[in-house]
């Protein structure tokens, strides 16, 4: 029968959806996904809904059968319901409700019963909806139900036959046989990415392989790389960066700080990609053979790390593409290729790719291909050098095409632009984006941005990677700072993000020197090979390596979302709380945001929210500096020097009895 005209309930304003379901939300695997609505209909019945999910499998299109969790009536026609992923893939989501009339003549019995209004007949509507709802019952229920049928309609006890009606087990087992012949489904079925757990919980460590050669002057290689990797594998990084690892072309090749005339021996930009010995598929020959990149990657997997490249689209002038494939380049009137330009700098050695080219399915393929091939030697991360700049929909093709072979490929953008440019990437499949952090230094302002990615539907599809420094970007926090700053920045990028990255060894080393006038470093790795002692011990690597494994122990740690920023009476002071999904690791962190004096204050720890009684005592305990203190008020004093450790990481500890 056809039930269109039986529809009686609305359901609006599903949250999460991203652009009404254009692009799936993002979750990883055993990550709750929590849904909301507000579900209502006309006059004064009750209404149920239930919460339906399904994976999509590979090869054989959607599962016949959804599987479905309860919704629950929060107030004023607002439900949510969630339902836990546990598998990577595709998944989608949808609600279904209807009008409960069950429970509609319960809420009126009870209200008829307490002002003592006759109920023989309103008994004996109960028992007939019980009879209806026989056939759809189970074996043990039937049986029941045919007893409380008989109770309703005796005209005996009433006193008996409404608290029988009103109990909780006549309420599940009508709710178990439920007629959903009638009930509505949401207008359309919404999209899940589930992905492994470093696609949110990772912490990043970029090098330069030429510059791991013990020997100065001397040109690195993965083979050196490889000698380094227990040095920051001790420091608790899981996924190790290498800027492009491609033959450098020799036209236009910059030489040391970014000068537009090569010397000599000067090695150019990893980014000027391509030269006659190839290009995005062929390895610098000075860094070494596909067996020596393989055995790179074997050996980060031994010490439980992954090898994640650089993906730049753009090419050096001698990359064999511009010989072979002109068409996919822009000439100018003179007969000269276009160089890359971001007014008032100029890249005379990088090539942009034409993504308006007549030929744009040719190339889309072909750049699909390097992927292809990098995934095939064993690489699963890639880290995208200014996707922003290469078209939206070449990148929603590629990572789709990418997503349908694989189930585990993560991809970074590289995107310090503008924040609709960044969303959209994220949304296209980027499953990790570059932030603002860089950029962000005053308690005002981490509190509004972390908001703004948390508390937002940003949440949903964009993947912070908070990153202190770069080799492009050397920012006024670090600049000719003490190491007290580089403290600090570790610090906020670690805990206020569960994904982090720096570009070592300036970092750790406490390196700061900027060019003249820029946001950059002096002396640029980017045009030089550099010569570093990589054992060389530092109090910032010291607090690197401890920061790391407070994150690897501390589940609160490896999500971004859970962030709660508590009140301080001193704006110098940033305090806020994780909780994990299971609410069984709670930390409060306390920063000092000045790198040069002592500051102090009280921090109001939010008892309801952490589930401490009031006047109850507890413990923290400061993993940095392995100490413990009883708390029991709301309000609790704190005193942070920069010289001696910057912040606490408090564990919130119930006292045992």
């Amino acid at each position: 029968m056809n039930w269109e005209g039986h529809k009686r309930v609305s359901i609006d304003n599903v949250s999460p959806q991203i652009d009404c379901g254009h692009y799936p939300i993002k979750r990883i695997v055993n990550e709750n996904v929590n849904v909301e609505a507000d579900i209502f209909a006309d006059g004064h019945d009750k209404v149920d809904a239930v919460l339906l999910y399904r994976q999509k499998r590979k090869g054989r299109g959607r599962e016949k059968k959804w599987q479905e969790t309860r919704m629950h009536f929060i107030e004023n026609d607002h439900w949510e319901g969630s339902f836990k992923v546990n598998e990577k893939g595709d998944y989608e989501y949808t609600i279904e409700a209807w009008v409960d009339h069950f429970a509609t003549w319960q809420y009126g019995l009870k209200k008829k019963y307490d002002d003592h209004q006759p109920l023989k007949t309103e008994l004996l509507i109960g028992a007939q909806m019980m009879e209806e709802a026989l056939s759809r019952a189970s074996a043990p229920d039937k049986k029941k139900l045919k007893n409380w049928i008989e109770l309703l309609r005796k005209d005996e006890n009433e006193d008996e036959a409404v608290a029988e009606a009103l109990s909780d087990r006549a309420t599940e087992i009508m709710y178990a046989a439920r007629d959903r012949e009638k009930a509505q489904r949401y207008s359309r079925t919404l999209p899940l990415r589930v992905e492994r757990k470093r696609a949110l919980f990772s912490a990043w460590y970029e090098f330069f392989p030429r510059s791991t050669s013990p020997n100065e002057g001397e040109h690195g290689s993965f083979i050196t790389s490889e000698a380094i990797l227990p040095e920051i594998s001790e420091m608790g990084f899981d996924v190790i960066y290498l800027p492009p690892i491609h033959p450098i072309g020799q036209a236009h090749r910059k030489g040391v700080n970014n000068a537009t005339q090569a010397k000599p021996g000067d090695p150019g930009s990893p980014w000027a990609i391509g030269s006659e010995e190839g290009g995005h598929k062929a390895i610098h020959p000075q860094l070494g053979s596909m067996e020596d990149f393989q055995s790179l990657v074997n050996r980060a997997k031994e010490l439980n790390m992954e090898i994640a490249i650089d993906f730049a689209i753009q090419c050096s002038p001698d990359h064999p593409y511009v010989k072979e494939h002109p068409q996919w380049f822009k000439w100018r009137p003179d007969g000269t290729v276009q160089y890359a330009e971001n007014p008032p700098k100029k890249y005379q050695d990088v090539l942009p790719v034409n993504f308006e080219t007549e030929d744009w399915e040719n190339l889309w393929k072909e750049l699909k291909s390097i992927l292809d091939y990098w995934i095939d030697k064993g690489v699963k991360i890639f880290r995208v050098d200014n996707p922003h700049t290469k078209s939206f929909i070449f990148w929603e093709w590629a990572i789709g095409e990418i997503n349908k072979e694989h189930d585990d490929i993560i991809f970074l953008a590289e995107a310090f632009t503008r924040p609709r440019v960044m969303e959209k990437l994220a949304k296209v499949g980027f499953n990790q984006s570059y932030t603002y952090f860089t950029w962000r230094n005053s308690k005002e302002e981490f509190i509004e941005y972390l908001n703004q990615l948390t508390k937002t539907e940003m949440r949903e599809y964009y993947r912070p990677n908070f990153w202190p420094n770069t080799p492009d970007i050397l920012p006024v926090s670090l600049e000719n700072k003490q190491e007290p700053s580089f403290l600090i920045r570790t610090i906020l990028a670690a805990t206020l993000s569960s994904s982090w990255g720096m570009y070592g060894p300036l970092f750790e080393f406490g390196l700061n020197e900027a060019y003249p006038g820029k946001e950059e470093y002096t002396r640029s790795e980017k045009y030089e090979i550099k010569h570093w002692d990589w054992s060389k011990k530092t109090r910032i690597k010291e607090m690197i390596t401890q920061i790391n494994q407070i994150r690897k122990e501390n589940t609160a740690l490896q999500s971004t979302w859970n962030i709660e920023f508590c009140e301080t009476d001193n704006d110098q002071l940033i305090a806020y709380t994780k909780v994990d999904q299971d609410e069984e690791n709670k930390l409060l962190i306390v920063v000092n945001l000045d790198a040069q004096y002592s500051q102090s204050g009280w921090v109001k720890v939010p008892l309801q929210h952490l589930k401490l009684e009031e006047n109850q005592p507890f413990e923290v305990h400061d993993l940095l500096a392995n100490s413990r203190y009883t708390w029991q008020n709301e309000w609790n004093y704190v005193a942070l020097h920069p010289n001696s450790m910057p912040a606490h990481i408090f564990r919130i500890e119930r006292i045992k009895a």
